[in-house]
């Protein structure tokens, strides 16, 4: 059995790169550890642990013990390392005030939980030496350590925090699926080398996620009726999902310039639908207007009060005949 361990700092929310070491501790692991490291207070944010737990959740990335905090378990750290110099191999094991050094306690962690496999970023490349001959004086066979490529920005250094996309939160708030970020990630598997972080291919996959999830569940992330799902279909990602139900369920507040054509069109658009009385396909309205060179842009301004948003049929057929009629009206 494989035991592996996912164990982020409490600073915010997750960077992508530590996003792809959970998601690929995941798919290794038969059983896994989420472990906060907040050994070092200077760098932990109020809240940042609370975010991380969030974002895993978000990202549907299960733990199967924790969360452990390393800050909670300093006394059986220190124990552990009673036989050893606070010095050791050059490195400090706990601090003057007793409290260990990340060093100390994720060694002691590891040894604690059984795990047999450290997958981690390239990052921590540095501390594999120190780390094998500290297993080996606390009398414990090392386990088997792998190091993954770390997700880089377009400039080739490792990706910052405030790049755009960059967190787990960011991508969240910006309306990408969660579903199109874990697939991303586990595109991406365990890189050996570093990788360009490639957020046009994330936007891709939200695409793909709004167009896959079911109608019910479309329908809940953006707050909409489900009869709004085919109007929503093609939204790159959930806040524009959402600006087009919007469009589509609050009446047009601002008076409209239409022009000649417009006004005809709109005329026309009236006594198409008044004379199939709400029986005609939404598709077929519009291709007696565009048949007779009418004007869909006044029409979907008088419908949405935008010029811009999803298939105009759609929006047609998501309001009830009565309120298209009314907003047609109110528009002449």
């Amino acid at each position: 059995m494989k035991r592996v361990r996912f164990a982020p700092s409490p600073t915010g929310s997750l960077h992508v790169g530590n996003a792809l070491s959970a998601v690929a501790n995941r798919a290794l692991g038969d059983w896994m550890l989420l472990r906060i490291d907040d050994t070092d207070p200077a760098r932990n944010v109020p809240g940042g642990d609370e975010e991380i737990l969030r974002d895993l959740e978000w990202l549907a990335v299960e733990w199967d013990d924790g969360p452990v905090r390393a800050s909670e378990r300093g006394t059986r750290h220190r124990e552990a390392a009673a036989e050893l110099p606070q010095r050791f191999s050059g490195v400090m094991l706990w601090r003057d005030d007793g409290s260990p050094t990340y060093h100390l306690a994720s060694v002691v962690d590891d040894i604690d939980f059984g795990i047999t496999h450290i997958l981690r970023g390239n990052d921590h490349r540095p501390n594999e030496p120190l780390h094998r001959r500290l297993f080996e004086a606390l009398g414990a066979e090392p386990p088997e350590i792998i190091h993954h490529g770390l997700i880089l920005g377009e400039d080739g250094k490792k990706l910052a925090k405030r790049a755009p996309g960059a967190t787990v939160a960011s991508l969240r708030e910006s309306g990408i699926p969660a579903e199109a970020v874990r697939r991303y990630l586990e595109e991406l598997g365990i890189p050996r080398h570093d990788v360009r972080y490639d957020l046009p291919r994330i936007r891709r996959l939200a695409v793909e996620a709004i167009a896959g999830l079911p109608d019910e569940e479309l329908a809940a992330r953006v707050g909409a009726p489900v009869e709004l799902v085919p109007a929503l279909r093609g939204a790159r990602e959930l806040n524009e999902a959402r600006d087009y139900a919007n469009a589509i369920l609050t009446p047009p507040s601002n008076s409209l310039l239409l022009g000649e054509k417009g006004v005809a069109t709109l005329e026309r658009f009236k006594e198409l639908l008044e004379r199939t009385n709400g029986t005609s396909d939404a598709r077929e309205l519009l291709r007696e207007l565009k048949a007779v060179g009418g004007d869909l842009r006044a029409l979907r301004l008088a419908l949405t009060g935008t010029e811009r948003g999803p298939e105009l049929w759609t929006v047609i057929a998501a309001l009830p005949r009565d309120e298209t009629l009314r907003r047609i009206d109110a528009a002449l």
